[in-house]
């Protein structure tokens, strides 16, 4: 069971990520500071996925900083980043989370899923906290997919953002 568990969490984060990589790569690039709610395309699309970083990491003191984090930590705790990131970062920065989240959830155990999610702000399981993550990226990836379709004519009756079942397409 385990096993299977672990199959569709895999398939339901690369479906996920694959949709917000789709929104990345479909952005005009005089859009990506275009506003998304309060805040620019790019920092969405940043937000999301340094969540989704930390969130794969059993806790935060194992959490890597990466060079896209040049201020360490307060890139999580202010309200906006150091700087601005372009969309070749934040594409490779997508992949990085991507191979992060097959390698993660291929390491899990049923013990590890029902424990404590390792993050002080998650008072759930780490199982729990990967549906979570899951529900974050969609809930930013509806955002970033409507912005795109309500920019202009070349997105305006189609469908932006092609829905993804499970896996990578």
């Amino acid at each position: 069971m385990i096993d299977y568990v672990k199959k569709i969490l895999t398939g339901q984060f690369e479906a996920s990520l694959c949709m917000l990589d789709e929104c990345v790569h479909m952005c005009p690039v005089e859009h990506w500071d275009g506003k998304v709610g309060k805040y620019a395309f790019w920092h969405v699309a940043y937000h999301t996925l340094c969540f989704v970083d930390l969130y794969l990491s059993p806790n935060e003191e194992s959490f890597k900083l990466r060079d896209i984090h040049p201020r360490g930590w307060s890139e999580f705790d202010d309200e906006y980043p150091s700087r601005r990131f372009d969309q070749l970062e934040i594409a490779e920065y997508l992949a990085i989370c991507r191979q992060k989240a097959i390698e993660a959830l291929a390491a899990e155990t049923r013990e590890s899923l029902e424990g404590p999610s390792g993050h002080a702000r998650r008072k759930f399981s780490r199982g729990e906290l990967y549906i979570y993550s899951l529900r974050h990226v969609q809930h930013h990836t509806g955002q970033l997919s409507a912005y795109l379709r309500r920019i202009g004519p070349a997105f305006q009756g189609l469908e932006v953002l092609q829905w993804v079942g499970t896996g990578w397409r």
